[in-house]
């Protein structure tokens, strides 16, 4: 014989609420409030799911795997794409898949059906390819079979951004610019979760050279710009990623700033990572060749040649040759030549054989950049000098810190106007003197600046 109980309530002992309450044909289980929890190692059945699954958190899928109904699973592709089987179908099962290390566009994830069971109504494999991809699938019968009824995608995530120190730091919108006047390190402490934000824009200016008689040149250039991450507006000079892009890690990077050359002498060079930019060529004494460098320096007046620049050679260019002294009369009565810049060749110093005809060579004008921010021109060349008895004045310096040349009278006790020194942290080439080019100028100081995404 069967044993029964027969109660339509169960109430607390407490304070007398009800566990089980029977009314009419709807029994109600537990008060408002109340929690209805399964013991330990005990299953339901009976109440249907609410269109959830369980995931599978502790069971990461790396290889091909068959899926159980009510259960999620994470697929981590990252090695190779692999196949998830579906389960036999049955009315109302349900399947959900999510790309656990964001490599499904890489490594696809293959959905298989059971059989000749169908997805979306083709009896045919499925494919997910989309960078964090989530898709759940439900079985609704044999003419649809399974359907995707929610696809999202979990590429949201936790980030960081480049965390760096050294030199006079600076911010333009979502853009930190870290400049250093004089040797210093860049120490990166933290790199972003986002590889192409570790690729720095950059611009590396080395020491203009020193005028003479010919102008000196201009400081080598050299720019680097992230974009698309980032379009500030850049130098003709400007390398964009991925060329000649400059990627860094978590570690310092030990900054060469360039002093900019005495009279005579060839500007230093600067350096960041693997950039290098050369000092600029000395400006030429008396019918000599200008030095060569990342601008290359004016020739020495009455004849003196050319010194090269983008020496030794980078692409794109980092500087311009230097003017030679030309003249068109039957002797050699010419202004020096004007050193190279960033953006332009020296000016020819020129004459027509007679001394009062005598003119220096301008610089080479430099190139604009805003990767401060704001535009700003570096790079330009010293001024050649002017020789002759009517106190001409010589080559005017170009544009971006180039110094302008003094002049030389006849006789020498005249007046004699001395060369201006190229801009500090320019990269300008110091003016030429008047002869015996002793009142030439020094060439200016470079400056590197490096600028990278903070926010």
């Amino acid at each position: 014989m069967t044993s029964k109980i027969k109660v339509d309530n169960i109430n607390k002992v407490s304070d007398d609420s009800n566990i089980i309450k029977k009314c009419g044909t709807t029994i109600t289980l537990g008060a408002s409030g109340d929690s209805i929890a399964l013991a330990s190692g005990a299953s339901q059945t009976g109440f249907g799911r609410t269109g959830t699954v369980d995931w599978q958190t502790g069971s990461i899928k790396t290889a091909t795997f068959t899926a159980a109904n009510g259960e999620g699973y994470f697929a981590n592709t990252s090695g190779g794409a692999f196949t998830m089987n579906l389960p036999a179908g049955s009315a109302g099962a349900i399947v959900s898949v999510s790309d656990y290390t964001r490599t499904f566009q890489t490594n696809n994830l293959t959905v298989s059906p059971n059989g000749s069971e169908k997805i979306g109504g083709v009896a045919a494999d499925a494919s997910l390819s989309t960078e964090g991809q989530t898709a759940t699938f439900i079985y609704v019968d044999a003419t649809e079979g399974w359907i995707n009824t929610q696809e999202t995608s979990n590429s949201v995530t936790g980030r960081s951004f480049i965390s760096a120190t050294g030199g006079t730091i600076t911010t333009d919108g979502n853009f930190k610019v870290h400049s250093f006047t004089s040797p210093g390190t860049f120490c990166v402490s933290a790199i972003s979760t986002v590889a192409a934000e570790n690729t720095v824009g950059y611009m590396v200016v080395a020491g203009g050279g020193g005028g003479t008689l010919g102008g000196g040149g201009a400081g080598g250039f050299r720019e680097g710009r992230n974009a698309p991450i980032d379009n500030f507006t850049a130098s003709p000079l400007v390398a964009n990623a991925p060329t000649n892009a400059l990627t860094i890690t978590a570690s310092p990077f030990p900054i060469t700033v360039g002093s900019g050359g005495a009279k005579n002498t060839q500007g230093s060079t600067s350096t960041f990572s693997t950039i290098s930019s050369t000092g600029g060529g000395r400006g030429a004494d008396y019918q000599a060749t200008g030095g060569n460098g990342g601008s290359g320096g004016g020739g020495g007046r009455d004849g003196g040649c050319k010194g090269s620049g983008n020496t030794p050679p980078t692409s794109p260019l980092q500087g311009r040759d230097g003017g030679d002294s030309v003249s068109s009369g039957p002797s050699c009565w010419t202004g020096a030549g004007g050193g190279g810049g960033a953006g332009a060749p020296g000016a020819n110093g020129t004459g027509t054989g007679s001394q009062p005809n005598e003119q220096g060579g301008a610089g080479g004008n430099g190139v604009a950049t805003s990767i401060t921010g704001s535009s700003v021109t570096r790079a330009g060349g010293g001024g050649g000098t002017t020789q002759g008895p009517n106190s001409v004045p010589g080559g005017a310096g170009g544009s971006g810190g180039g110094g302008a040349a003094g002049y030389g009278s006849i006789p020498a006790s005249a007046p004699n106007a001395a060369g201006t020194a190229g801009t500090a942290n320019t990269g300008g080439g110091g003016g030429g003197g008047g002869t015996p080019g002793s009142s030439a100028a020094a060439g200016g100081s470079g400056i590197v600046v490096i600028r990278y995404k903070f926010q």
